[in-house]
């Protein structure tokens, strides 16, 4: 009898995480940024997104713009696929690398930034889009060289959510892109008041290592080593540690290497002296990165990354590949993140890609 009653509680506890893990994985946001033109999306298999952020409108004026009448082409075509993929979110995102300068001097006015929230629900419905996503690099800290930054973007930022949630009201998204590095995370976002506001937080958990590093290292680490501090998983404790919740966490990946030159054969290249060569999309590494030019490829056990070091010329690459891929995405559903997201979808190949890879382990996980 006893033995009969432990059995069929271990079904139900069996059956019941078997539910609560399959729910997680359904809702598992799958998030491309975009930036291609109103052709190039039809390559992709677009059915395994929840979300495309179309990459980037502006700030004119104090309000947000597309730039141009081929951007407006572009977001028009984004938003016509949901007539296929009902489910599926389109995001305009603000801002960028080296798109953001006035961020700053106009966010800090409640003027500045209530102009901007009506430009931005203007704009909404005028495309019938789904939300906003801001990637302002970075409030409060330096960013894009020679864009203004002030202590004070901390509070306006927060103070700029609150202005895009009043006037949005709850049915509009709210997004934005964070840097996955330590000082962004501990000085940028009063996370505290503005989580709750959002809708999710989508790390940059790549460029850990970036254009400007004077060593190599892995630019969209998994894991933390010995050498370097900076990762997903790094950036996910600490907010974590902050109160941020998991399910409003998703975590970046990189459809891109990052190669960097003059990196001596000592571990392989990793964590030498070295100075940023090039940035290659996933579906051209192996153009020029392969074996058969002088590329050897190697994992990396506590990063739980791949990367590839060629003796000879001295090139160290860095990069997300098949491998790296399916243990994020297990990583996401098995914290119980909100989802994984990328830059970007024009990188990938348009078959047997890096997004094949994710939505794979989302539906059989």
């Amino acid at each position: 009898m006893v033995r009969s009653i432990l059995i069929s509680c271990s079904l139900l506890f069996i059956a019941f995480n078997a539910g609560a893990q399959s729910s997680r994985t359904k809702d598992l946001a799958v998030i491309a940024y975009y930036t291609g033109n109103t052709t190039e999306i039809d390559e992709y298999p677009v059915e395994k997104l929840t979300h495309i952020i179309f990459s980037f409108c502006y700030l004119k004026d104090n309000k947000l713009v597309t730039g141009n009448k081929e951007a407006d082409a572009r977001i028009r075509k984004l938003v016509s696929l949901k007539k296929k993929y009902p489910g599926l979110k389109i995001l305009l995102s603000l801002g960028g690398w080296g798109g953001c300068k006035d961020c700053s001097p106009v966010f800090s006015s409640v003027e500045g930034r209530e102009i901007f929230a009506s430009s931005v629900k203007e704009m909404l419905d005028s495309f019938k889009a789904d939300g906003i996503d801001l990637d302002w690099e970075y409030p409060a800290i330096e960013g894009y060289p020679g864009h203004p930054y002030k202590p004070e973007d901390r509070s306006n930022f927060t103070a700029l959510i609150k202005a895009l949630r009043d006037k949005l009201g709850k049915k509009k998204e709210i997004s934005f892109a964070a840097g996955g590095f330590t000082k962004f995370l501990q000085e940028s976002i009063e996370w505290d008041k503005v989580m709750p506001m959002l809708d999710r937080v989508n790390l940059m958990t790549y460029d850990l290592i970036n254009g400007y590093s004077p060593v190599t290292g892995h630019h969209t680490a998994l894991y933390s080593t010995g050498k370097q501090i900076e990762s997903t998983d790094h950036a996910v404790r600490y907010l974590d540690s902050m109160g941020v919740p998991l399910n409003k966490m998703v975590i970046g990946t990189a459809f891109y290497a990052r190669v960097f030159e003059g990196a001596d054969s000592v571990w392989s290249g990793v964590n030498r002296p070295a100075k940023f060569k090039s940035f290659v999309p996933y579906k051209h590494l192996e153009k020029e990165y392969s074996a058969a030019h002088g590329f050897i490829t190697h994992w990396d056990e506590q990063a739980q990354a791949p990367y590839r070091y060629n003796p000879e010329k001295k090139l160290f690459a860095t990069y997300d590949d098949l491998r790296s891929i399916r243990l994020k995405t297990e990583y996401a559903i098995g914290k119980g993140l909100n989802g994984i997201m990328f830059w970007e979808l024009t990188l990938d190949r348009p078959s047997g890609g890096l997004l094949d890879e994710i939505y794979k382990v989302k539906i059989t996980y």
